[in-house]
């Protein structure tokens, strides 16, 4: 009976987790991570919370308890970054995140003595790296993904320098967020436990705004100010590493600084290219055929093989090689310029602009609508579901093209949301 429960309340879990427009595939896998992460009543009471973030009295509500036994819950899943806790004008609320980024890297953002660290990671290397429904589910569905590339500030020309927009520099991020935090690696930490680490930096973890200042007071993440913030920066530059954040133009969350060889996403963009999984910046890097020594440097720094030696044409040396990219796969991240020592590769601006979601909300409705799961969104609980929450969702459906706004009036089949629709639409015409 015991174990007909456990079953139940983790399945319960998934199906939450899963009202995210990034979720988590059902697994084996899945389920002794969770079960290492979270009690059984632990995952029957956080598969009820809503997908907004929600207070303290709502939840003892929803889980019908006293406020003071619910808020001690609330608080112990806070402090084990299960959940993060907002303050919003002198109140908490609390939110549970997505797997990732989210409470899968939370587990590993510092050495703990109250999970079994080692497991876990052998856990999580088989879920995403191995069996890979997860990654698959997470940077291949939709146009819209969860993170996008940082262009390497250094390389730019005084030219580029003039098209980079604020939210396109990780310096600008780091400069403006109200809270910092550093912790360690996930991606790193996960493969240190499985003897597959590199020795690039440990501690340079970026987080910020509301996720930084919850990770800072639970102790998953130690504070800093702007100019630490810029040096850690400098040595992400140092180490070769990409800059790959939160795919928002406000308030940007995170910000991981990713190796080719341990980290998710590059992993992700290798093995799934064709799918676009990760957005690339506005740039793109250009070889000067005639200055290249062939030396290969930017092949080595390349953290998805977009960049390869290919014959120079040269009938008088037939072995000499010149620096070719492969622009269907390059995230434009410079790396690749930044190791060229005779200055060869040179960044251009993109065409084209890529676009950036405006904040989260606009980023989690363009992702379910293209996903199918707009409908959590909008009716998650929607007794609970504040008016100014509802307007913030129907604000940005209003606002997207006419293609994706027929696909969510197909998928909620309101009628409030087509006369909505409608209205704009005719707007639209005069």
């Amino acid at each position: 009976m015991a174990h007909h429960t456990n079953k139940s309340g983790y399945s319960r879990l998934v199906d939450r987790i899963n009202r995210f427009p990034q979720g988590a595939p059902p697994s084996r896998l899945l389920d002794k991570i969770l079960a290492l992460l979270f009690s059984e009543t632990e995952a029957h009471l956080v598969s009820l919370l809503p997908i907004k973030p929600v207070t303290a009295d709502k939840v003892a509500k929803i889980w019908k308890m006293t406020l003071p036994k619910a808020k001690k819950i609330l608080d112990r899943l806070a402090s084990r970054a299960i959940l993060v806790d907002i303050d919003q004008n002198g109140e908490s609320q609390y939110v549970l995140p997505p797997p990732m980024a989210g409470f899968f890297e939370f587990a590993m953002m510092r050495v703990r003595h109250d999970i079994d660290q080692k497991v876990l990671s052998e856990l999580f290397y088989q879920y995403l790296n191995v069996e890979e429904d997860f990654i698959k589910h997470l940077f291949t569905l939709g146009d819209t993904q969860l993170g996008r590339v940082f262009v390497h500030e250094p390389v730019l020309s005084n030219e580029n320098a003039l098209h980079v927009l604020d939210y396109e520099r990780a310096s600008q991020v780091i400069q403006t967020a109200t809270h910092m935090g550093i912790s360690t690696c996930y991606c790193r930490h996960k493969m240190l436990h499985l003897h597959q680490a590199c020795d690039r930096p440990l501690e340079i973890c970026m987080t910020f705004n509301t996720a930084a200042a919850s990770l800072i007071k639970h102790g998953h993440a130690k504070p800093v100010e702007a100019a630490q913030g810029l040096d850690l920066l400098d040595q992400a530059y140092e180490s070769g590493l990409v800059q790959f954040g939160e795919n928002v133009r406000e308030r940007v969350n995170f910000i991981c600084n990713c190796c080719g060889c341990c980290c998710e996403a590059m992993i992700a963009a290798r093995r799934f290219a064709l799918f676009n999984p990760v957005h690339p910046s506005n740039f793109i890097p250009e070889t000067n055929r005639d200055t290249c020594t062939g030396c290969g440097n930017c092949v080595t720094a390349c953290p998805v093989e977009a960049m390869t030696l290919v014959s120079a044409n040269d009938p008088k040396t037939p072995k000499k090689k010149k620096a070719r990219v492969n622009t269907d796969t390059c995230l434009g991240c410079g790396l690749c310029a930044r190791s060229c020592k005779e200055g060869s590769i040179t960044l251009t601006s993109l065409p084209r602009r890529v676009i950036t979601p405006l904040n989260g909300t606009h980023r989690a409705v363009v992702m379910a609508i293209e996903r199918g799961t707009l409908q959590h969104l909008i009716f998650d609980n929607k007794v609970l579901f504040s008016h100014r929450a509802l307007a913030a969702v129907l604000g940005v459906i209003l606002k997207l093209s006419p293609v994706k706004r027929l696909l969510a009036s197909q998928q909620v089949k309101s009628r409030y949301l087509e006369a909505l629709i409608s209205r704009m639409e005719y707007s639209d015409m005069i």
